[in-house]
């Protein structure tokens, strides 16, 4: 285990920019550095003209991420980036850019882990890759866009079943339901997530993101339709934080053990 690894990396390939969550040896759970790089990440691909499309994948092949470093939070810690909270969960969530994003899913992608490939405008999963929001499991809600984006991109009673139970799916299931582009045999998702983008970024940049834009009703950097879910998320978020089932669960997260739900 090598801690003083950047926790994310940066790596421009031709016109595309791979961002790779680099903390294997904690599954790529988001902590504030995650969050600071992969922000920051978004920022140049935006500014910078040469860059096209942007692909997020995870270090190692047991998990591309297992959402919010836990432990993290149960010392209190702040695992968004502080002076950029408008971005939200590992700076990627609350970020909308014109480039196109493809998420390459290697192994694991649970609950921010999978609202990072909730939150991608494409998909590519590994066949062992597993997809879940099992918040309700730990006494959280999928605050990061899990709750509203699932029910829009795969079918409502589908998408209830899987917030409520918590339970994951494999790839081939994902694929069926429609919530990734392809499925690809383990060790190359990388590479198939790359040739993907490469079909993009043979056609007019300007057009493409243009067409990004008006696909996702993106204008200023915003999405003002995703406005209200994003205010009635904070406040049930903010309920939840101040229940005993929320530090119970995380309790019982960190301690490997079953919680004893209270419902209060």
């Amino acid at each position: 285990m090598n801690t003083a690894e950047p926790a994310a990396l940066v790596e421009q390939r031709g016109h595309v920019l791979v961002i790779t969550l680099n903390r294997p040896y904690a599954m790529n759970a988001v902590n504030a550095a995650v969050s600071a790089i992969v922000g920051q990440a978004l920022v140049r691909a935006e500014e910078d003209p040469e860059l096209r499309v942007v692909v997020l994948t995870g270090a190692g092949t047991r998990a591309f991420s297992a959402g919010a470093d836990l432990k993290a939070v149960s010392r209190g810690e702040q695992i968004g980036d502080v002076r950029h909270p408008e971005w939200g969960f590992a700076g990627y969530v609350r970020h909308p850019i014109s480039k196109p994003t493809i998420a390459a899913v290697n192994g694991y992608a649970l609950a921010g882990g999978m609202e990072l490939m909730l939150a991608s405008d494409l998909a590519v999963a590994a066949e062992s890759a597993t997809f879940g929001l099992p918040e309700v499991s730990r006494g959280l809600l999928a605050a990061a866009g899990g709750v509203f984006r699932l029910p829009r991109q795969i079918p409502y009673k589908i998408a209830m079943e899987l917030i409520f139970t918590g339970e994951a799916i494999d790839a081939r299931r994902a694929l069926s339901l429609g919530l990734v582009n392809r499925v690809v045999p383990d060790g190359t998702v990388l590479d198939a997530a790359m040739e993907l983008a490469e079909k993009i970024c043979h056609n007019a940049p300007l057009a493409v993101q243009a067409s990004k834009r008006v696909a996702t009703g993106q204008t200023g950097g915003a999405v003002p339709a995703e406005s209200e879910a994003w205010l009635r998320n904070r406040e049930e978020t903010t309920l939840i934080k101040a229940s005993q089932d929320f530090k119970e669960g995380t309790s019982a997260f960190v301690e490997k053990r079953r919680p004893q739900w209270r419902a209060r």
